[in-house]
C-alpha cells in the first residue's frame, strides 16, 4: 500500500536528528551540507517542540544560576 503511516523507528530517528539538529543550532556550529541534510530528514514539528524545550531550559538554568550567584 502506497498510505502506510510511517513506522516508530522512523519518527524516532526523526525525533533523535531534531535534537540533534537543535543542540548544533544552539551551538552556532553547523556544516551547509550536514544542515541540509538534516533539514530533509527531520519532522518540522520535532523540531519546534525540541526548540521550545531547548530554549525553556537554558532560561531555568540560567535563572538557578543567577539564583545560586546571588545567594552566596
Amino acid at each position: 500500500m502506497a498510505s502506510e503511516p510511517p513506522s516508530a523507528p522512523a519518527q524516532r530517528t526523526s525525533f533523535a536528528r531534531s535534537i540533534k539538529l537543535v543542540a548544533w543550532s544552539l551551538l552556532g556550529i553547523r556544516s551547509r551540507k550536514g544542515y541540509q541534510d538534516d533539514l530533509a530528514k527531520v519532522n518540522p514539528v520535532h523540531v519546534v517542540l525540541v526548540g521550545f524545550v531547548a530554549v525553556l531550559l537554558f532560561v531555568v538554568s540560567l535563572i538557578g544560576l543567577v539564583n545560586w550567584v546571588v545567594a552566596k
